[in-house]
């Protein structure tokens, strides 16, 4: 797996969010999507390392693309969490997230694994319970303020 054909697996988020607001119709629409190929993909690119090259307080984490008119104008970043991140942060423009389990039963802030939607101004201390999770954030224009 390199970080093209990775990339390449985002299509179908990125058209179902082109030009979406980050609620409930989003939400539905994001469920849905067939994305075992790219879970497939994403936990494959996470074990060979590249992904998540980073670690801080227990959490991997790395950036797969920068905003740009091929991702809708998305960026996305993944994280292998158990627990709860260092901080909080505020979603300027709101947040996708699409969770996938890789131990236990976890949960996401609460939800079940698959699709987690904030809106914009949002803004929440991330944590996950009860297992292990590889967390797509798929964010507009990349606007994350960390607090």
């Amino acid at each position: 797996m390199n970080r093209e054909a990775l990339i390449a697996e985002l299509a179908p988020v990125v058209e179902a969010l082109r030009g979406a607001s980050p609620d409930e119709r989003a939400r539905a629409a994001l469920a849905g999507l067939d994305l075992s190929a790219l879970i497939s993909a994403l936990k494959l690119a996470h074990s060979e390392g590249w992904l998540t090259p980073k670690e801080a307080g227990g959490v991997r984490f790395g950036r797969l693309c920068r905003p740009s008119p091929e991702t809708a104008g998305l960026s996305v970043d993944v994280v292998d969490m158990a627990g709860p991140a260092s901080g909080p942060h505020t979603h300027v423009s709101g947040e996708y997230d699409l969770c996938i389990v890789l131990e236990g039963r976890p949960r996401f802030d609460g939800h079940e694994p698959g699709w987690v939607v904030y809106p914009a101004g949002s803004r929440h201390i991330p944590t996950v319970v009860g297992g292990r999770m590889l967390i797509a954030y798929f964010v507009p224009d990349g606007a994350i303020r960390f607090e």
